[in-house]
């Protein structure tokens, strides 16, 4: 399951990404059990008129297989296009022994959008993800940070011309992606616009809902060595779609495939990081390769270009200061002790009908959930808490960067690499 960003469920932040739905109820009447539905049926249930209140039973991630359903309620609303856009933030990173700290910009893209019908009108203020993440980096220069991260993680991809020109923000012009047909045909997309917005330390995080464009932009990114990737694997849809209309409904058929600069399909195998953070999802279940049919992974000749940088020296130290580091972070155990639990969860092959046997696991589980929380708030200082009911009390502000820490570990990272060559260039003069 994705969540539109900006959407009323999304603002509610009960909900989250691949989360299972398995019960719809309009406002007070019963919860209609929706096990072994259609995807459209569910979402059709879901929508209605603004202002309505939907209730949804809902699985979590880390639920145990025993554990009932947790029920949400949400206010439909309509999805305002300015929260879709991409955003920026600075986090600030300390630095050892200095007292000091480096400012890292962060800049979040959801989709990859354009306003395609201004853009044929020739209206020349038309929606543009690039052009929004232009003016995003000018911002972030003029507020002097050291790096930026651009956030990809559970972008599902979006426009091909937008994602060709948000590369060119970042490189001095050249090829971003390949896109062969069932010919055979190979055509090659590229920026043509010299010099570059951005020529700063730069990452990008991605996950395993990043698909599509979002994966042609970090192949990109890697492949010329421009910046670091950081995250999971990501979902490797490297297929092109066209819809051909029908008397009732639509067909869509594959008509062609991505390829990187580097002669590699982002289909099936997906953009592999160079440092590697761990998901919450099953990629057993969700990505292409999960899929009956998918088309596979293979190569064509790669495309000549020139890298703008050298970050392979560089990723052995990074991966080693990554690894000390998580050692000692809470939040980031913390969210490693949830995915261990998940994969110990989704091991299990049988549920007891035992409704006592039940009831224990059931607090079992519970108390599981209040140990693990406890365990990070002394370590971060923060007072422990009675039940789990005080958590929900407790949740915080779920766009806060603090609160990410895969986004915090981003940053730290992205310090480290300015560190290191920082020391280097120090060392050559």
């Amino acid at each position: 399951m994705l969540l539109v960003t900006g959407g009323p469920a999304d603002e509610a932040g009960e909900l989250h990404p691949a989360e299972r739905i398995v019960g719809v109820a309009q406002g007070d009447e019963e919860i209609i059990n929706v096990i072994g539905w259609r995807l459209d049926e569910v979402v059709n249930l879901i929508r209605g008129p603004k202002g309505t209140t939907v209730r949804l039973q809902i699985i979590p991630s880390t639920a145990a297989a025993n554990q009932p359903p947790k029920e949400i309620s949400i206010v439909r609303n309509r999805v305002q296009l300015e929260d879709q856009k991409a955003k920026k933030q600075v986090i600030n990173v300390p630095i050892q022994q200095q007292g000091l700290s480096r400012k890292i910009g962060v800049i979040n893209i959801p989709d990859f959008y354009m306003d395609f019908d201004a853009y044929q009108r020739g209206e020349n203020d038309y929606v543009s993800t690039t052009r929004d993440v232009r003016r995003l980096l000018e911002e972030l220069k003029k507020e002097q940070v050291d790096g930026v991260i651009i956030d990809l993680r559970n972008n599902g991809g979006g426009s091909l011309p937008e994602v060709n020109s948000l590369v060119g923000l970042f490189i001095d012009k050249g090829a971003t992606v390949q896109i062969k047909d069932r010919n055979g045909r190979v055509n090659v997309l590229s920026d043509y616009d010299p010099g570059v917005v951005y020529d700063g330390p730069l990452a990008v995080i991605v996950n395993r809902l990043s698909a599509s464009a979002s994966e042609i932009f970090a192949g990109a990114i890697q492949d010329y060595q421009r910046g670091i990737v950081l995250g999971s694997t990501t979902f490797g849809k490297g297929t092109v779609q066209t819809l051909v209309p029908l008397r009732q409904g639509q067909l869509k058929i594959t008509r062609s495939k991505f390829y990187r600069i580097s002669g590699e399909t982002t289909q099936h195998q997906g953009v592999v990081p160079d440092i590697h953070f761990p998901g919450m999802i099953d990629i057993s279940e969700i990505g292409e390769d999960a899929l009956d049919n998918a088309l596979p992974w293979d190569t064509i000749r790669p495309v000549l270009h020139r890298k703008s940088g050298q970050l392979s020296p560089y990723i052995a130290q990074l991966l080693k200061r990554h690894n000390q580091r998580i050692e000692n972070n809470p939040d980031y155990q913390f969210r490693l002790n949830q995915i261990k639990k998940i994969q110990e969860n989704r091991k299990l092959s049988t549920v007891s009908l035992n409704e006592s046997e039940r009831k224990k696991q059931q607090i079992d589980f519970d108390d599981w959930q209040l140990t693990v929380e406890n365990s990070r708030r002394e370590a971060k200082g923060l007072s422990k808490l009675n039940s789990l009911s005080e958590l929900e009390k407790n949740s915080t502000d779920k766009d806060n960067a603090a609160n990410d820490p895969y986004l915090m570990e981003g940053a730290f990272i992205l310090n480290d690499y300015i560190a290191l060559t920082d020391k280097q260039v120090a060392h050559n003069l």
